[in-house]
């Protein structure tokens, strides 16, 4: 049964919607529609010119729709009047083949015709650094070797246990959070799951993140490599394919 995103509008009082869809880039691109609107946005989509956010269009292209996924709905904990949706791309009626998400629909189509089912889980890292964004935001933090330094770690306590807490509370199951191998750089895990819904809580976890930062007067960035002399951001992935009810594992499978 389709979820009737009116109705949770008013269910859950959410006043605001973010109607998100990622880029070639990795960028997320939204529109912030009125819950008044949320109705017709959830039958036609919500209206992009493609070639203004760096996909393969050119003016000359009719505007893209799109169209919010009810199931990826993720009330932002600090502010949950807005509630933030992942859309699927179209033009003229037609899936956009180069939309990310869109992509891995039809991977996970081609997987469950031959009876398999992904499932995926991140280990997302990050940089927190200094509002200018000139350097890493802890100038104590200075060990040659400090992975899982517990001063530095604790230090940042207020910022990654908001991350942490906001995780908890969409009950995504986060299990650890780490000083990774940089001077200023984290990391945190949480449960896997089904490939897509990973995918929409990661795009929704470096929102979060950079967010959360800012409201404590610092920035984060997911970059590869923001700083030469220090380690760079990765995102270890683990995946593993399932039986089509996704209760049974096939052995040897990671």
């Amino acid at each position: 049964m389709t979820v009737d995103l009116d109705a949770v509008a008013k269910d859950r009082n959410i006043q605001y919607f973010l109607i998100s869809f990622v880029d070639l880039f990795g960028v997320l691109r939204s529109k912030l529609v009125p819950a008044r609107a949320i109705g017709a946005m959830q039958e036609e989509g919500a209206g992009f010119a493609g070639f203004a956010a760096w996909l393969d269009m050119s003016p000359a292209d009719g505007d893209m729709f799109a169209v919010p996924d009810p199931e990826s709905l993720i009330q932002l904990p600090w502010k949950p009047e807005v509630g933030w949706l992942a859309g699927d791309l179209y033009i003229d009626g037609q899936a956009i083949e180069a939309s990310p998400r869109v992509a891995l629909k039809a991977q996970i189509a081609k997987a469950e015709k031959q009876g398999y089912r992904l499932k995926t889980g991140v280990e997302c890292e990050y940089f927190l650094v200094n509002a200018a964004g000139t350097g890493i935001a802890d100038d104590r933090d200075i060990q040659s070797k400090p992975c899982y330094d517990q001063s530095a770690l604790m230090r940042r306590y207020d910022v990654i246990t908001a991350i942490c807490d906001s995780m908890i509370e969409l009950g995504w199951g986060p299990y650890q959070n780490d000083h990774e191998d940089a001077n200023g750089q984290f990391e945190m895990n949480w449960d896997y799951d089904d490939c897509l819904k990973t995918a929409d809580r990661h795009v929704f976890f470096k929102y979060m993140t950079k967010q959360i930062a800012e409201n404590h007067g610092l920035r984060a960035t997911f970059m590869p490599k923001p700083f030469s002399n220090l380690t760079g951001n990765g995102c270890h992935a683990h995946v593993s394919l399932w039986d089509s009810p996704g209760e049974q594992p096939f052995r040897g499978c990671r």
